[in-house]
């Protein structure tokens, strides 16, 4: 049970270390096709820097999802050696890792949204006028197709991988009652 455990955390922690990954290799090319697109639209590239918008590998595109990656491989070996800490601290991480995961779905799917109201919030006609589903489609374009499989592929070992842990630790906590 415990090597099971220990397998799905580190699948979930292959899943957050594709983010920075994928995003070092292709962001420059992302962020290039951002500034393009800017340019086209007439607007200042520096638009991206100012407001915090990366696609590449830097901030916490990447300290986040390496930190979530080394917890749960802590985690991992915990289980691996049979410590008595293991059981509680999956319980805590997975639920972390589900939550945050949710999250990272929700921004995914309203991120045109959600960058529209930030530009608005800042009150610049400028970024009023910027068509952000235009901006965020050439950033996509400067990323291969297939990473659009790997962040669902992500997505569901994700959710499925911790699911199936959470499970198994349930049925072993229901078989020690």
């Amino acid at each position: 049970m415990n090597a099971f455990i220990a397998a799905m955390q580190l699948s979930v922690a292959g899943a957050f270390v594709s983010i920075p990954v994928v995003r070092a290799r292709f962001g420059a090319t992302a962020t290039s096709a951002a500034k393009a697109e800017l340019n086209r639209q007439g607007v200042r590239t520096t638009v991206l820097e100012e407001n915090g918008m990366r696609f590449d590998a830097g901030g916490h595109e990447t300290w986040a999802p390496m930190s979530i990656a080394a917890v749960l491989a802590a985690a991992a070996v915990l289980n691996l050696i049979g410590n008595s800490m293991a059981g509680m601290l999956s319980w805590i991480v997975l639920g972390l890792v589900l939550a945050i995961n949710c999250v990272i779905l929700y921004s995914n799917l309203t991120a045109t949204a959600s960058v529209q109201a930030a530009f608005a919030r800042k009150g610049d006609p400028e970024l009023a006028r910027v068509d952000v589903a235009a901006l965020l489609k050439a950033a996509e374009s400067g990323f291969p197709r297939w990473v659009w499989v790997l962040q669902n592929a992500r997505h569901v070992i994700v959710f499925g991988a911790a699911g199936l842990a959470l499970a198994t630790l349930a049925l072993a906590t229901v078989a020690l009652v």
